[in-house]
């Protein structure tokens, strides 16, 4: 039940203060977006692995990505058999635009809220988060 309130809120909080969306991506983009910026040295392996897909519907995504000027693709400098996936500057601002809440939108219920008040939102939502990287630390 708690779990139904939580999500009740979160999709409420969501819809009213996300930003407008300019680049028009799928879901499955976004979490590939997603899953580049949260980790480090990603590659279409690591990547396939992550997301269930097969190397080469990885590596078909990727390359959309890529022309699409959301992601580059470099040689590892370690190992040169293996491909680092990254975010451009475009990827990062289209990655904030689908997943953030808008800014301008938070500052302005911050404004009307009490200094307690506002920490103890962030307060709530720091311990979901680190609570969440504990126990489901491969997502």
């Amino acid at each position: 039940m708690k779990a139904q309130k939580l999500n009740k809120a979160w999709t409420d909080i969501y819809y009213n203060l996300h930003y407008n969306y300019k680049e028009v991506l799928t879901h499955q983009n976004i979490r590939f977006l997603q899953t580049i910026n949260k980790n480090e040295d990603v590659t279409i392996h690591f990547l396939s692995k992550v997301m269930a897909l097969s190397h080469n519907t990885t590596s078909e995504h990727i390359q959309r990505l890529q022309k699409k000027g959301y992601v580059t693709k470099k040689k590892n400098i370690k190992d040169e058999r293996q491909v680092i996936v990254s975010l451009t500057t475009k990827g990062q601002d289209a990655l904030k635009q689908h997943t953030e809440l808008d800014e301008v939108k938070i500052n302005q219920i911050f404004e009307s809220l009490t200094i307690n008040e506002q920490d103890k939102i962030i307060d709530a939502f720091n311990t979901l988060g680190e609570i969440s990287k504990k126990l489901f630390p491969d997502n």
